[in-house]
């Protein structure tokens, strides 16, 4: 946002032409590309027939003013908004017209595009009205379109003015309601009976809408976001974007708000209203709340299957078969009603406040549901109890107890009927979805009961085929789970529980509160196991995803070119492969969607994935779509030159050259062809038989067919070519050519030639190209290679020797003999140097003649590889067809900007960290090829390496940029879709002519490679033509044979908008990053930057906010502003991110929005494929069309490092196997990527692309997708296409990453959207939906709650003394056993790993994917994993229970940099350090007293994966770190940690500064934590004290008394401890400084009493000196757990005395844990050999590269060395 002064109104439009967006709309008779289509003069047209519409009397009219200026005139829009919905609407009626397959007139717009577009626009509208029973104002006629151009328009108008109101669809529904109503009596001439007048609107007049709508609601929206203390206040306490939409979902609201807008209304004024449809509450309860039906079933199976195993029979039906074991499992129906009845109380509990604001039938539903579920288990318990008491009476099961059962048999059937309705509605899902998407009146009284209205969340059920899918997964799931937890869970616990719980006379070592017994260890027993139980569906939905994930990939043809191996196989039916897919079809008007169309369709890709008939087995190459490809191909080549990812040698391997020298068979690129004559050569020689016979052995091979006809057809025309036509020695050749062809067409050449000589004769032709590509070409040579040649042609090819008179006879040999000289001396004329065509091709043929390996490494670069591999495999895959480019959906891309990088600057180049090393050489290192290429193209730009960072330096900036995550990287792969485009458009209408003169031009080896490209915006320089030994660089392009409508075509297709929130504040303050976007406008021609301009109109007077579209007009020469358009108010109101994405939403156009973040890339043969993806939309998935396409994504920063890899393998696996699944068969896919494409005028209407209230929304994005969903919306997954995307590449990036991420899913835990999803959709689809969004990061804290527990119960059990009777009795050890074994494999960890593993496979081969886990764990990434764990874990609990979640910025620079120990330790003190220091004390703890300990071997392997745990989770933060265990740094970070914890605090003080504002900062969540969070923190914190009840009982001074009085006791040395501390630390703020002495005095006097009391103690009591260290041990922890638990009352202790004694106590704490982890890292650093294993695993994958990481690191630069050698001799000289 800028802040300058600027006069209040905008400034009057200049003279001349007025800036436009894409079309001239104003100047419609210029000749503007976009202009010469019929479609959009029919559309403006259409706009401008105002006929005998009323005219205000008070505005100004002239003939050409339009709909829009109409309504303008009449509601008060603003002028911009009107020019901006203007073009809109236009270029979507345009569009739509286009899209028609035969339009009636084409100069006028057809009714039927006018009423398509309207039902689009209101279809939201109209649902609302009929869910509140309201009539819409629409009254369209079928025969004027202009009705329905009216409200669209309106309708945009509304929305383009909305501003932040556009978050709330109905709300806009409402506003549209009234307007339409107004806009219908002004169309119809309706009179005012109250005046006699024509009617008006409620309001008119400039900026009318804005003052009278927009700004008092918004300003409602204000208020609450500033009442919720930037969203730390609890939920339940402000209204957000949610709460105020939904009061519009109230018929009342009419009544409420009327219209005009009644601001007297309570509505307006805060907390007059409350709450509107959903309260959310902070709790770990709302996971059941919401998910209930999954927590039923799992408790209910839990306990029927314990009930069953209790029995002791191995299979489960054996123990069904006694009666006593049937009739407890009905205990089953009494625990449903019981967790029904406590379900109802949530609700209450939680949604109380809506109580009083709500109809009162919720109140009445709310108690009615109460009452029943407590009704149903006292009726379930008292018919339970009857029948045992029958039994009893009658002492076995007799008729009388068996009527007992049946009459409770009887209740359950009543009790399940709702559940048989609701199996059988799901079996006819149609009805279902009926049911809830009916507005009748008597079907919403029958479903009352079951689910309070809503307007979302209605016929959510998908249609029989994907429901049996679906279903078959969970269920073949379930079954495997539930026998699994059966057999090797709880099974196995029954017989040890029993015997635990019968065990007798258990010697307890301290105080039982239990009464001796010991049902408290059973509890610990199967603690858990039960949390197992309850999580392992995560790791049986791991497997099975993984397999069914591998299975589609597999129908989807996905991996099935896997390398250039491959490659080589397939690349023959590319060309039909491309005009299939990426061509549009040759029938205009075909019919899409029949059965026919499908049939053929299918055919086709049939023969075109393995090659069936002959069409697809050879390209002959006068065919047209064999041209039309190699345009493509080379297209794709020269995008990866320019992109310096291919060399200029591998550009002319990878190339389809020109037809030229009369070749007549495909001329295959030089990589195909590599090989295949030496191999034909072979066969010549060796093999014995007929001509036919071995042509027929050559032409097995399609490559090397066409390697031996172009080899012999080049070889003649280039020898007919340099010798001198009028020549005997041209005759000569001429008449010996004659001969072979006349031989071969005998079908006798083997008979008259000899073909052993055939190598001589190749050898011969290498030597002589080998002078001619020579760069200093000597003629002499030529001549001598050329006599040679024609020597062995002569003597010893033929197979019959002939005289010299035979010879001259035939013509074959000089009339004359030569006097003096050479044969050939005066014949031979070479071609001069700007021939580049004629030494190009000889380039090419001394390739297929001298290359002998099989070139599976070209390209070189990896990139290029994977990128050529998977753009070839996705050619075979299925995808729609594609249309012609005016026929396709227009869209547009959407990229949010705040303050990240455009492009790296010189001195961020060049400016060195600590190490030596700048990210410039850094560069130079990780992307040492492409660096090489770069200096390849700069050196035929004619810049030197030495005027690189000179000369060159804007390449040289663009050159990195591209390799960070910044905009420009951003920027240039989305304008990739442009220039697609336009070639597109080109190859759409050339006919043969033009592709074939493009086929000539086309070839990358004659295109410029200066690098310069509309879409890049790369400077060109001039250059001389290259020499014969050099690729030459010719000025011509496929662009040269555009004709001139290609641009126009684009832009009315596509628009990128980056909504570059602070660049009017970046221009004011001359920030660099505005010049940058200024250089990104000025060379993008589809670019456009929307930001929020900050104006104000004086000073001290208030600020207005604008939302302004720029772009850089060619023809100016500088940028213009097109569209400024007032704002309410200020913009960001909830989350910044999805407000600066709703502010330019309405500059985007089309009928599709992809939506790209800035650490993504995308690719131009990717963009060829985009008019495919559109397609999707007209395509059925299930019972609907797609609104949201989701799209394949690939990692790019995988390469940096191996925490890079671990992190984008990880990522890859979830975006690719992952989002198939869910997509299909799960039917459960929402919004995870940014790339996904958005059907845009389905979102516009119903609340945008993300959602926007504070903190609830942080993960903004994802709630499109709850969103999409809830709305009746399809979300599909495609693979065919993919976009690139960056990730974190350092630790602490990576942890943050995950900390917001984790932290938004606790945030999503409590919102209306996922409690709707879990109750709305099946029960299948809630499971998926369930496991795959916050039930992830649920059980990923399960699985850290289960070392909790683990450890915990060990430590009871050792302390307790209960283990020791319990190791004496082996059948009860079991149980220990398999506690351990269940535990044990969740560390592993190894099947959540299986999704990557298994994708690997698909994509790369199963040994590769294989190769590559093993090297990860060698690499540790099983650290890696096992931490990332405990931070999700950390943050989604600490939100739930406490909020905080906030925006962390990550940072998405490179990260090579060492991070010292305080910034490690600030950030995983609390959520790894502390909790890995806890377990580790458990388990040395458990280790010095557990009698089961003693043995080593038992010890370590009940204990191995907690100490792996707790190793993770200390040391992986040095481990992947850099440098982090190099002992200078170690040593310095050690001084820079001491000196941060003892820094003083300030106002201006940061946390990296100082402990102080760090500790601060870090309690700050438990400020705002509501009272549940509070006692919930203090019972958690309670288990510190256990520590210290346990071991003092342990202690000798004890002397094995078991009294409480022994810990009450105990408690003194704690209180003792702190007086002495808060004594020493007064002491110390006093008289530290000053009075130093006195200060010494109290230290003295505070040593000698703690000596006298432990010498006492010695001499006097049964302590011993190891007591001394025990005792720290129990109450260290006990100290640990009084701050944390004072620190829930921070509120009320900040203002007392008792907050700074609190503060120097939590900072002894701090030191101390710093020590602690200190110390393993001072150990490792000290060890030799340490650092350079570490640097060995952190940079093995780089290593593998080539990489040279080490000099990275180290800084020892050569260049840097030898620069200083030099200075020293200068200075010597």
């Amino acid at each position: 946002m800028s802040h300058h002064s600027r006069p209040s109104t905008a400034p009057p439009p200049p003279a001349g032409p007025a800036p436009y967006n894409i079309i001239p709309i104003n100047d419609i008779l210029s000749d503007h590309p976009s202009l010469r289509f019929a479609e959009v003069r029919a559309a403006t047209a259409a706009l401008l027939t105002v006929g005998d519409l009323p005219v205000p009397s008070d505005v100004a009219w002239d003939r050409y003013s339009d709909l829009l200026d109409w309504l303008s005139a009449f509601f008060g829009f603003q002028r911009d908004n009107v020019r901006n919905q203007r073009e809109h609407i236009l270029l979507l009626l345009a569009n739509y017209q286009m899209r028609l397959p035969q339009p009636d007139q084409i100069d006028s717009l057809e009714s039927a595009v006018a009423r398509k577009l309207r039902k689009k626009l209101l279809k939201n509208y109209c649902s609302w009205c009929a869910y509140l029973g309201v009539t819409p104002n629409l009254w369209p006629t079928d025969r004027d379109p202009r009705r329905d151009l009216l409200y669209s328009a309106l309708y945009l108008l509304i929305w383009g003015e909305a501003a932040n109101l556009r978050f709330m669809p109905e709300c806009l529904c409402y506003i549209f309601h009234h307007m339409a109503r107004d806009l219908n009596r002004l169309v119809d001439g309706y009179i005012d009976e109250y005046t006699g007048q024509p009617a008006r609107p409620a309001f008119s007049g400039e900026n009318a809408f804005l003052h009278n709508v927009v700004i008092p609601i918004y300003e409602v929206v204000k208020a609450e976001a500033e009442s919720s203390n930037k969203g730390t206040k609890p939920h339940s306490k402000w209204r957000n974007y949610d709460d105020i939409n939904e009061y519009f979902w109230s018929s009342d609201v009419f009544k409420r708000l009327g219209w005009p807008l009644d601001l007297s209304r309570g509505f307006f004024h805060k907390g007059k209203v409350g709450k509107t449809g959903f309260v959310e509450q902070r709790s770990f309860l709302n996971i059941y709340r919401s998910f209930d039906r999954l927590w039923v079933m799992l408790i209910l199976y839990l306990q029927v299957a314990i009930i069953v195993a209790w029995h002791g029979q191995t299979l489960p039906w054996k123990n069904l078969q006694v009666r006593d074991t049937q009739v407890t499992c009905l205990t089953g129906f009494i625990t449903w009603a019981g967790l029904r009845f406590f379900q109802s109380l949530l609700d209450a509990g939680t949604q109380y406040s809506l109580i009083s604001r709500e109809r009162p039938f919720l109140v009445i539903r709310m108690a009615l549901k109460s009452i029943v579920s407590a009704g149903w288990t006292l009726v379930f318990s008292i018919l339970y109890v009857q029948i045992w008491n029958q039994k009893d009476r009658d002492k076995r099961w007799s008729s009388a107890a068996n009527q007992r059962v049946t009459t409770f048999l009887y209740a359950s059937v009543v009790y399940l009927l709702p559940e048989a309705l609701a199996i059988a509605l799901f079996i006819i899902p149609w009805v279902r979805n009926f049911l809830e998407k009916s507005n009748w009146k008597i079907l919403y009284a029958l479903t009352w009961w079951f689910q309070s209205r809503s307007f979302v969340g209605r016929g959510l059920r998908e249609g029989t085929i994907d429901n049996v899918k679906y279903s078959l997964f969970w269920i073949g799931l379930l079954a495997v789970k539930f026998t699994f937890s059966y057999f090797l869970q709880i099974r196995p616990m029954v017989a040890p529980t029993k015997a635990i719980y019968h065990l007798k006379n258990v010697d307890y070592t301290w105080h039982e509160f239990f009464g001796r017994s010991n049902r408290f260890a059973v509890v610990l027993l199967w603690l858990p196991v039960i949390l197992i139980y309850l999580m392992d569906i995560q790791i049986w939905y791991a497997i099975f995803s993984s397999f069914t994930g591998a299975l589609v990939g597999l129908f989807s043809h996905l991996g099935e070119i896997r390398d250039t191996r491959q490659l080589r196989l397939r690349f023959q039916f590319f060309a039909s492969a491309m005009q299939f897919n990426l061509m549009p079809e040759e029938q205009l008007f075909q019919e899409h969607g029949t059965m026919r169309v499908k049939f053929h369709n299918f055919w086709q890709r049939l023969k075109l994935r393995y090659g069936l008939g002959r069409p697809y087995r050879k390209i002959e190459a006068n065919q047209l779509e064999a041209r039309r490809f190699a345009l493509i191909w080379n297209k794709i080549i020269t995008t990866f030159r320019e992109e310096d990812i291919l060399s200029d040698h591998e550009v002319l391997l990878l190339e389809l050259p020109p037809d030229v020298w009369n070749v007549g068979v495909v001329r295959w690129p030089c990589i195909l062809l590599c090989n295949e004559l030496s191999l034909a050569l072979s066969r010549a020689k060796e093999l014995k038989g007929p001509d036919r016979r071995l042509w027929r052995k050559i032409c097995k091979n399609e490559y090397r067919r066409c390697a031996v006809i172009e080899a012999y057809y080049s070889a003649k025309h280039l020898l007919l070519t340099i010798v001198k036509e009028q020549t005997e020695e041209y005759s000569i050749l001429s008449q010996l050519f004659i001969d072979f062809e006349d031989s071969m067409k005998a079908e006798k050449f083997t008979v008259e030639y000899n073909m052993p000589e055939l190598p001589k004769i190749h050898n011969s032709l290498k030597f002589l190209l080998k002078e001619l590509t020579s760069t200093k070409k000597d003629l002499t040579k030529v001549v001598n290679q050329m006599q040679n040649l024609y020597d062995i042609l002569i003597r010893d090819f033929p197979s019959e020797k002939k005289t010299r008179d035979q010879l001259k006879q035939a013509g074959l040999a000089p009339s004359r003999p030569a006097e003096g000289r050479l044969f050939f001396e005066h014949a031979v004329e070479l071609p001069g140097e700007e021939n580049a065509v004629f030494y190009r091709q000889v380039k090419r043929l001394e390739t297929i003649l001298t290359s002998r390996d099989s070139m599976s490494n070209v390209p070189n670069n990896i990139d290029a590889r994977r990128r050529i591999t998977f753009f070839s495999n996705s050619l075979f895959m299925n995808m729609p067809r594609a249309p012609q480019v005016e026929k396709m959906m227009a869209f547009s891309v959407l990229t949010p900007y705040y303050e990240e990088e455009v492009m790296y600057k010189k001195d961020q180049l060049h400016s060195e960290n600590e190490d030596g090393v700048s990210t410039l050489f850094y560069l130079q290192k990780i992307y040492a090829d492409e660096w090489t290429n770069f200096l390849e193209r700069m050196k035929r730009q004619g810049i030197a390496k030495d005027e690189i960072s000179g000369k060159g330096l804007p390449e040289l900036r663009l050159w990195a940029s591209y390799r960070g995550q910044t905009l420009s990287r951003t920027v240039r792969g989305m304008m990739y879709y442009y220039k697609a485009l336009e070639m597109l458009t080109f190859l759409d209408s050339a006919n043969e002519m033009d592709i074939r003169d493009g086929r000539e031009l086309g070839s990358v080896s004659s295109r410029r490679q200066d690098g310069s490209s509309r879409g890049h915006g790369r400077n060109s320089i001039g250059q001389s033509p290259a020499s014969s030994g050099t690729l030459s660089r010719v000025n011509s392009d496929v662009s040269a044979l555009f004709k001139g409508h290609e641009s126009g075509t684009a832009l009315m297709k596509f628009t990128y908008v980056v909504a570059c929130q602070l660049y009017g504040s970046q221009k004011a303050k001359k920030d660099a990053r505005a010049d940058d976007i200024l250089y990104l406008m000025k060379n993008n021609e589809a670019l456009r930057v929307a930001y929020v301009d900050e104006v104000k109109k004086g000073a001290g007077s208030e600020t207005e906010y604008y939302s302004v579209l720029v772009k850089y007009d060619q023809k100016l020469e500088k940028e213009v502003e097109i569209y400024r358009i007032k704002l309410p108010g200020k913009l960001v109101l909830g989350e910044g991110k999805p407000e600066n994405q709703n502010h330019a939403m309405i500059f985007t156009r089309g009928d599709a929005v992809q939506t790209i973040d800035m650490n993504q890339d995308s690719y131009f043969e990717e963009a060829l494929k985009l008019r495919n993806l559109l397609e999707e939309y007209n395509r059925r998935y299930g019972t609907r069309k797609p609104t949201l396409l989701g799209v394949r994504e690939h990692v790019f920063t995988g390469s940096v490092s191996s925490l890079a890899w671990f992190m984008s393998a990880q990522e890859m696996s979830f975006v690719t196997l992952g989002q198939r699944v869910l997509a299909n068969p799960l039917k459960i896919r929402m919004h995870y990527g940014h790339p996904d494409v958005f059907d845009r005028l389905w979102f516009i209407t119903r609340g945008g692309i993300s959602k926007a209230s504070k903190t609830i929304n942080i993960s903004e994005d994802i709630f499109a997708g709850f969103n999409c969903t809830l709305r009746g919306g399809n979300v599909t997954h495609h693979e065919y296409i993919q976009v690139g995307k960056g990730r974190d590449v350092g630790l602490n990036q990576v942890s943050m990453f995950e900390a917001k991420v984790s932290s938004g899913n606790g945030e999503q835990t409590l919102s209306r959207d996922v409690y709707r999803l879990g109750h709305r959709l099946d029960f299948f689809r809630m499971l998926s939906f369930f496991y795959t969004t916050v039930g992830f990061y649920f059980n990923t804290m399960i699985v850290v709650w289960c070392v909790y527990a683990f450890v915990w119960g060990r430590l009871y059990l050792a302390l307790s003394g209960l283990e020791s009777s319990i190791e004496a009795d082996s059948s009860t050890n079991s149980a220990l056993v398999a506690v351990l074994n269940q535990q044990f494999i969740i560390q592993l960890g190894i099947f959540t790993a299986l999704p990557m593993i298994i994708e690997n496979s698909l994509e790369f081969g199963f040994l590769n994917a294989i190769w590559d886990f093993i090297k990860m764990q060698l690499q540790l990434a099983s650290m890696f994993y096992s931490f990332s764990m405990g931070t999700k874990a950390h943050y989604y609990g600490r939100t739930i229970l406490h909020g905080g979640a906030k925006y962390r910025a990550t940072g998405r620079g490179f990260v090579v940099q060492h991070k010292s120990f305080a910034d490690n330790y600030r950030l995983y003190a609390r959520s790894h350090f502390i909790k890995g220091i806890e377990i580790g004390l458990i388990l040395i703890v458990y280790a010095s007293y557990s009698a089961i300990a003693k043995n080593s071997f038992v010890y370590i392997a009940l204990t191995i994966s907690s100490w792996f745990l707790v190793v993770s989770w200390i040391l992986s933060p040095f481990i992947f770190n850099p440098s982090g265990f190099d002992w200078l740094k170690t040593y310095n970070d050690f001084k820079e940690f001491m000196n941060w914890i003892w820094f003083q605090g300030g106002i201006s003080v940061k946390a990296e500064q100082s402990w102080e504002v760090w500790w601060e900062e870090e309690t700050d969540h438990l400020r705002n934590t509501g009272l549940w969070g509070k006692v919930i923190e203090i019972i958690l914190d309670l288990r510190y004290f256990f520590f210290q009840f346990g071991i003092v009982y342990q202690l000798h001074i004890a002397s094995n008394n078991t009294s409480i009085l022994v810990y009450l006791l105990s408690w003194i040395c704690i209180v003792a401890a702190v007086v002495l501390f808060v004594i020493v630390s007064h002491a110390s703020n006093k008289y530290a400084a000053k009075k130093h002495i006195y200060y010494r005095m109290v230290q003295a006097i505070t040593i000698i009493l703690v000596i006298a009391a432990v010498v006492a103690l010695l001499e006097f009591t049964n302590f011993k000196f190891v007591d001394l260290f025990t005792s720290m041990v129990a109450f260290f922890p006990t100290g640990w757990g009084i701050i944390s638990i004072l620190l829930v009352f921070k509120p009320i202790l900040v203002h007392t005395s008792m907050w700074d004694t609190l503060r120097s106590f939590a900072r002894f704490y701090d030191i101390l844990l710093g020590l602690i982890v200190f110390a393993p890292l001072a150990v490792l650093t000290w060890l030799p050999g340490i650092p350079e294993m570490q640097t060995r695993i952190l940079f093995n994958e780089a290593f593998s590269r080539g990489l040279q990481i080490s000099r990275i690191l180290t800084g020892k630069k050569t260049d840097n060395v030898k620069k200083t050698d030099d200075g020293k001799k200068t200075h010597n000289q």
